[in-house]
């Protein structure tokens, strides 16, 4: 049997497990493992196991656990709730100012935690309540809190390009420095846009009523350095990691550290905070590394195959496509698995197949790891089965129904959508900072 269609018998059987309900790690382990098997009899399990050995060996893996435990013990002692304060009493008196609040307060979110769910629960949670009563608009509110978790992959420390770097075998370290000014970037546009609208439909976004803004100057200092308060965290880890003073994994110590001193200092770290933070830590953390481990052992098989090297001369040889298109039509194909796929899934699906491919089309890894992480923000929000989209419908109030927040995405998509583009124009706006800092 030729090995293309080996490879397509792979991704065919993989694909239905999946469909079948199947755990993502479970299906793609088991259909590479048994692949294996099948073309090289006993000594394919091997490969499997070089692969496991591979991930116990790979030291930023240690990164994962200490920037989890950080992100739950922030987000567990309420320290968010701070920061919300934070940006209620500082920015009510603008239009739209509540709302442009919490993208800033996603933009920390993220830097605390590097997972999109946990800004989505905060953001429902705390944020969504709060803008409705005080008038603003819902739809817009709701686009508003998608579109900022979904900063939660790209700003560091992003959790999904951890395991981008270790499938891609990238330095953790470039991915989150090229992954610092495309997520402001698009942060900042988000807040041009709800400015600007705010600007022209007032009803969007109300200021806050006269009473609540007369909060005593001795208050908002106060506030304001509660809420500073996770930026120095982030600040006490990246600096020393930027200047060459630590290591990347000894950097997430120290984030680790400094959160829990922190909570303590706050009076916050409770028996209860402690366990949930480190149960749901030790669950994400084996998770992702059997994911890594199931992403491993399939990409040994499929490399194994020349799979890789078939599909490119089938692409620019015999299809006659230039690899620029290539790209776009697999950032396309992105799109369309994120509406029933999360970011996890579609990356280990697809990573044995687009990552060699993008290294033999001669584009820059790191540069890809950051247009992957934007086209996953976009899927995630892509109806009409965005996983964004169902955790909003689980999270959100009775009033907002399932077309509300189908509507409230399209402006906040199309922006991403520009933001991704810019990226793909210009790739210093990723490439820069990893390029200064390493090259100093």
């Amino acid at each position: 049997m030729p090995y293309e269609m080996i490879a397509i018998l792979m991704f065919s059987l993989m694909m239905i497990m999946l469909l079948t309900g199947q755990r993502v790690f479970g299906a793609i382990g088991f259909v590479g493992a048994f692949a294996g098997v099948l073309l090289w009899g006993t000594g394919g399990v091997d490969m499997p196991f070089s692969a496991a050995m591979k991930l116990m060996k790979w030291y930023p893996l240690l990164t994962l656990p200490m920037f989890i435990f950080m992100g739950y013990v922030l987000s567990e002692s309420k320290i968010a709730d701070d920061l919300y304060k934070m940006f209620h009493v500082w920015m009510g008196p603008v239009r739209g100012g509540l709302a442009i609040g919490t993208i800033g307060l996603m933009v920390l979110i993220s830097a605390m935690n590097g997972l999109s769910v946990a800004g989505m629960a905060i953001g429902a949670t705390i944020a969504l309540p709060e803008l409705l009563r005080r008038g603003y608009d819902k739809i817009m509110v709701t686009g508003v809190i998608q579109a900022g978790s979904s900063l939660g992959i790209l700003v560091p420390p992003s959790v999904v390009l951890v395991l981008y770097a270790m499938i891609a075998r990238q330095p953790v370290g470039q991915l989150w420095l090229a992954g610092i000014i495309p997520g402001l970037m698009m942060a900042a546009m988000f807040i041009i846009y709800i400015y600007i609208r705010c600007r022209i439909q007032p009803e969007l976004g109300p200021v806050l009523s006269e009473e609540e803004r007369n909060v005593p100057l001795k208050e908002k200092l106060r506030l304001l350095n509660a809420g500073l308060l996770p930026l120095g965290i982030f600040a006490s880890m990246m600096v020393p990691f930027l200047n060459g003073w630590t290591s990347l994994v000894e950097s997430s110590a120290i984030g680790a550290m400094a959160a829990f001193l922190a909570a303590i200092l706050k009076g916050r770290m409770t028996r209860e905070v402690f366990e949930v933070s480190v149960r749901s830590t030790l669950a994400i953390s084996c998770m992702f590394m059997w994911i890594i481990l199931a992403a491993l052992g399939f990409g040994a098989i499929f490399d194994g195959l020349g799979a890789v090297k078939a599909i490119e001369s089938l692409f620019t040889e015999q299809l006659g496509l230039d690899p620029w298109m290539i790209l776009i039509l697999m950032q396309l194909s992105f799109l369309l698995m994120g509406t029933f796929l999360d970011d996890t899934a579609m990356l280990v699906i697809v990573a044995p197949l687009y990552v060699p491919l993008v290294g033999e089309l001669g584009f820059d890894l790191i540069w890809y790891g950051v247009l992957y992480t934007i086209t996953t923000q976009i899927a995630y929000m892509t109806p009409p089965f965005g996983y964004n989209l169902f955790l909003m419908r689980a999270m959100a109030p009775p009033e907002i129904g399932l077309r509300d927040i189908y509507r409230s995405i399209i402006p906040f998509a199309f922006i991403m959508v520009l933001a991704l583009t810019l990226v793909m124009v210009f790739p210093q706006i990723a490439m820069w900072l990893p390029n200064y800092v390493y090259g100093n």
